[in-house]
């Protein structure tokens, strides 16, 4: 399958990179991670001008009634980016469970969402959205973004256990389920994405110092030991790219392989991720070990995308299932 993007495509690539390196630079993470926030709010009301959060949301309702393909380009950019805000959690996981009013809500940057994919799990983002979609039953309810906020690997991407609090009634019956389908879809998808993004970072990070740290008088890119590690990462990250895009292109299509395509997406592109981090830290040598280095801050989202609600192995299962005919519990 031909996965090239067009040239509006392109353009909203080109876009979304252009103005998170402006708006949203890795050189404020540092900063950003120990304020009580985590993130730069007033930046939310420039993303929705630029109408990346309603480009699925249907034009009667304010949005740019596009798909989850141009959604997928942005979730890899602002995953490469690092982008510490509650995007994937608004757009990304929250957006099926939604009706026109609070779609339309969304897409002017009124109100930020956030998903309980079950009761009891962690909410991604809890302190930064203000409404939180979860599971009641054969419902979905949206209930205030209040709890309790754990530990987390990534200070940049926090995560809160859900207090109870009003439920109002979102869907419920077959329209919930549907709707829970979907979100668990997106939000695989957009883990993946998110991984896909940041190991792209990482790895032009490294071949730009393998390109310009020499030693014994050669770049020490020259040398195989170096060489080998970046060829393999890149070879990998085209692999979890087309898986990701295959995934997205299946929820923009809801095609029948939606389900096993998200969930091999997911557990490709984590994987990935980590393992791009890992090697070009090795490459980096001392450097890459060291706190001022930005690499620990890629390699702490990629570990959270990596274990953030179902791990890899998890879907690697469901694919095999998928693949051999047996029933999952999704």
């Amino acid at each position: 399958m031909d996965f090239t993007l067009d040239e509006a495509q392109e353009e909203l690539r080109s876009q979304a990179r252009s103005f998170l390196a402006s708006r949203s630079p890795l050189s404020q993470a540092a900063e950003l991670a120990e304020t009580d926030e985590g993130w730069d709010p007033g930046g939310w009301a420039e993303i929705a001008n630029l109408g990346w959060l309603g480009a699925s949301v249907p034009e009667r309702l304010g949005g740019a009634g596009l798909g989850f393909v141009e959604e997928a380009i942005l979730l890899e950019e602002f995953g490469r980016a690092l982008y510490p805000g509650p995007y994937l959690a608004t757009v990304g996981l929250a957006l099926p469970a939604l009706p026109d009013e609070l779609l339309a809500e969304v897409a002017t940057g009124g109100r930020r969402w956030s998903v309980e994919l079950r009761p009891g799990w962690p909410v991604p983002n809890l302190s930064q959205v203000d409404m939180v979609v979860a599971e009641r039953g054969d419902r979905l309810v949206a209930i205030p973004a209040d709890g309790a906020m754990g530990p987390t690997v990534d200070p940049s991407r926090r995560t809160g256990h859900l207090a109870p609090g009003p439920e109002t009634k979102l869907l419920e019956g077959p329209a919930a389920a549907r709707a829970q389908r979907q979100m668990r879809r997106r939000t695989r998808a957009g883990l993946a994405l998110e991984a896909v993004g940041l190991g792209a970072a990482v790895l032009e990070m490294g071949v730009a110092h393998a390109c310009t740290r020499e030693q014994f008088g050669r770049p020490i890119g020259a040398y195989q030991a170096v060489a080998h590690k970046l060829a393999d990462t890149y070879q990998e990250l085209e692999l979890a790219r087309s898986a990701a895009y295959w995934a997205a292109w299946c929820i923009a299509e809801d095609d029948p392989e939606a389900d096993v395509a998200a969930a091999a997406a997911r557990a490709l592109a984590a994987e990935t991720a980590v393992a791009a981090c890992e090697r070009v830290i090795q490459v980096h040598g001392g450097m890459g070990f060291t706190w001022d280095s930005p690499l620990h801050r890629y390699y702490k989202r990629a570990l959270w995308l990596e274990r953030f609600a179902w791990s890899p192995a998890e879907c690697r299962a469901e694919v095999a299932a998928e693949l051999l005919g047996e029933p999952t519990g999704g």
